[in-house]
């Protein structure tokens, strides 16, 4: 175990609350050194700070494909791996494994980026055998995380996917989307974007413990009213719904997506897979003690009795009173909200192939 600590010492502005290796893999055991039970109690004062480093990872690939039943497209890039989010719940945490890094603190802490990005991407559409379809980014990690202020690598991939009319569907929970705004809302023109923002509460202090790095609710509301000013196509994601936790606030942030105008929303119940599952436990025992069990039993009543149910077909819809009466709440607070079942319709047929030295055709 790395940095393994108790609930009398959380980890200040970090979701997970220790940096364990996934027996799984058989990586090897690590212990932290020093007496972190001085540190515990604070005997010796508080711990050092948890920092962020980023390695550029030089990819030979950008674009992932996928045949996933379960999901609704069958392409995506992640320009980074790892997100300083920090959600807790973060079902792309156990990617970090592949690395012998841990998929709690590493996570979140240990980042990667890919600058050739939007290099990779050019050659791919330049391929004679690419047919276009949208492709989906923060579907692992979220391409609008605090690295991409300095980075920029989201941009430039947007940037190429603009001159070859190339679709893409945007999934984010930071309202540094809106730095992007210009290029999105030339695209938006041409049918070839959709922005999702994600908002699990309306409560910051709670948000700030679920998503530390995370924009606020208050701004990602406001941020989607933006999107929707400049007549980008704007979603609203309630994801995850954990109950007990954030629940609450389902209609609620519904109410005010919809006086936003904002035109479609979706929910999905939280998801705990593998490694996801202690990290989550341990967050609920150092924040939550006194509804921990509750919250995992509603959990659990969702999944056939177990903390996850990673089967095809059944891992993204939960079954059971619990879920049935969140699929109708959501159906009723989007019916009061004004928030229709909007269907997306981006736009292939306009798609240019480019070159793949990036020079333009004299044709």
């Amino acid at each position: 175990m790395t940095n393994q600590r108790s609930s009398q010492s959380p980890v200040h502005g970090r979701g997970a609350q220790s940096g364990a290796v996934p027996v799984r893999f058989g990586l090897g055991v690590r212990e932290a050194d020093g007496d972190w039970l001085d540190e515990r109690d604070g005997l010796d004062g508080p711990g050092p700070k948890l920092r962020t480093t980023v390695t550029e990872e030089h990819a030979k690939t950008i674009v992932s494909f996928n045949r996933s039943p379960d999901i609704p497209f069958d392409r995506s890039i992640n320009a980074y791996r790892g997100c300083e989010h920090g959600c807790i719940y973060c079902f792309a945490r156990p990617t970090h494994a592949f690395h012998d890094l841990s998929p709690g603190l590493d996570f979140e802490t240990r980042l990667f980026a890919k600058p050739n990005a939007a290099e990779l991407l050019r050659a791919t559409l330049a391929n004679p055998r690419y047919t276009p379809a949208p492709i989906a980014m923060g579907t692992n990690t979220d391409p609008y995380q605090p690295i991409e202020g300095r980075y920029r690598i989201t941009r430039a991939v947007l940037e190429v996917c603009l001159e070859a009319r190339q679709p893409v569907t945007i999934t984010t929970k930071s309202t540094r989307v809106l730095d992007d705004l210009d290029l999105l809302a030339e695209m938006a023109r041409h049918r070839l974007v959709a922005v999702g923002i994600s908002v699990t509460s309306l409560d910051p202090r709670l948000s700030s413990l679920l998503e530390p790095r995370a924009s606020a609710p208050a701004k990602r509301l406001a941020a989607l009213g933006r999107l929707v000013e400049a007549r980008v196509p704007a979603h609203v994601s309630i994801a995850p719904v954990i109950p007990a936790i954030t629940d609450e606030f389902m209609e609620s942030i519904l109410d005010r997506a919809g006086a936003l105008g904002v035109g479609s929303a979706s929910w999905i119940m939280l998801r705990l897979p593998y490694e996801v599952a202690p990290l989550f436990r341990e967050w609920l025992a150092t924040h939550f003690p006194e509804r921990a069990g509750k919250v995992m039993s509603i959990v659990r009543s969702v999944r056939d009795g177990k903390d996850n149910d990673p089967g095809f077909f059944s891992r993204m819809k939960p079954q059971g009173v619990w879920a049935d009466l969140f699929r109708t709440r959501f159906r009723l607070a989007c019916r009061r909200a004004g928030i229709g079942q909007v269907k997306i319709d981006l736009d292939c047929g306009g798609f240019i192939r480019p070159s793949a030295n990036g020079q333009l055709s004299l044709l």
